[in-house]
């Protein structure tokens, strides 16, 4: 691990510490698990002082960094849980992997002259993409695409936090360049300075406009009759700082016009001669597909990614969607 995440976590363990031996004196019944705790926090401390924190106790090899994040105690690598930890974090992977199921929306979505369909995939038991459509309350369709920093459990939370924070700020209407920037600045203050999110996040109003905020995210497509544009990243990751502002770009797209977004699990898709499928494969091939509708647009991406690969098992989270004006 980084020396940055090293010392993120040594504070997070010494204010654990602090707040452990304040509870103590007033716990009651609850000293035995406190005490327990606290002897856990010290001797993660003592790793630290001896330089053996974050090496797995029985291979000395390092324990999985995105691991420690959630939990700084573990002592051992996922190769060395003994039953019973393997069980606990079985249920633990399934558990999280239904939540993030019931935290995507419906899959397709309709709203003022636009319509909106997704697909979502996780290469594991749990996804660091996040995916959402919202209809705000003016009738207006919000859109956000985006892939969290790190990975497993610790990267599914951070989505289901990206969740709950859009859908909140969305509920109060704010002008679209103001929503931007109290997200980002919400994120950056309530995780770990590591943590940043890649995110597309769009508004598709009535009148065929669509406020656009492309912050460090591979590049939407735009897919009209008569061309495919890309539109690049003109910020940086939400949560990078926590007092940034993002330029907001708008388009207007006529009837039948789409926008298509993606993860980097996309492009960076490899097939078995190590190639990657890469953008300009991708662009050529909205071209020869520009007029279907959201929902067969993203199925026959999938068929055509599938063929690519020819077996190859994915490497990264997926997730696509397709955002369309009604002709």
């Amino acid at each position: 691990m980084s020396s940055d995440v090293n010392s993120i976590i040594y504070r997070q363990l010494t204010d654990r510490r602090q707040r452990l031996t304040a509870a103590l004196p007033e716990s009651g019944e609850s000293a035995a698990h406190l005490n327990h705790l606290l002897h856990e926090v010290d001797a993660a401390l003592e790793r630290f002082d001896h330089g053996t924190f974050g090496i797995c106790e029985t291979c000395h090899e390092s324990i999985e960094a995105d691991r420690l994040l959630t939990d700084p105690l573990l002592r051992f690598c996922l190769d060395h849980l003994n039953p019973a930890q393997q069980q606990s974090l079985q249920e633990d992977l399934e558990l999280a992997a239904r939540i993030q199921a019931g935290l995507l929306p419906k899959q397709n979505l309709a709203s003022q002259g636009w319509r909106a369909s997704y697909r979502y995939h996780a290469a594991g038991p749990v996804s660091g993409d996040y995916c959402d459509l919202v209809i705000g309350e003016e009738g207006a369709l919000y859109f956000m695409l985006g892939d969290v920093s790190g990975k497993g459990v610790a990267a599914s939370m951070l989505m289901a936090h990206l969740h709950a924070m859009f859908r909140t700020l969305i509920s109060l209407q704010l002008p679209f360049r103001e929503l931007m920037a109290r997200a980002s600045r919400v994120f950056c203050e309530s995780t770990l300075p590591t943590h940043y999110a890649t995110l597309v996040c769009g508004r598709a109003a009535g009148n065929g406009e669509i406020e656009l905020c492309n912050a460090g995210h591979v590049p939407p497509l735009v897919i009209q009759k008569e061309r495919v544009a890309r539109v690049d990243a003109t910020g940086l990751p939400v949560g990078l700082f926590c007092n940034q502002e993002f330029p907001v770009s708008r388009l207007l797209l006529g009837g039948g016009s789409t926008m298509l977004l993606y993860t980097d699990g996309l492009p960076e898709a490899r097939n078995a001669q190590e190639n990657e499928y890469g953008l300009p494969r991708l662009l050529d091939w909205a071209r020869c597909h520009r007029t279907l509708p959201p929902s067969d647009l993203l199925e026959a991406l999938e068929n055509e990614l599938r063929m690519f690969q020819a077996g190859v098992p994915a490497a990264d989270d997926l997730s696509m969607m397709a955002i369309q004006r009604a002709d």
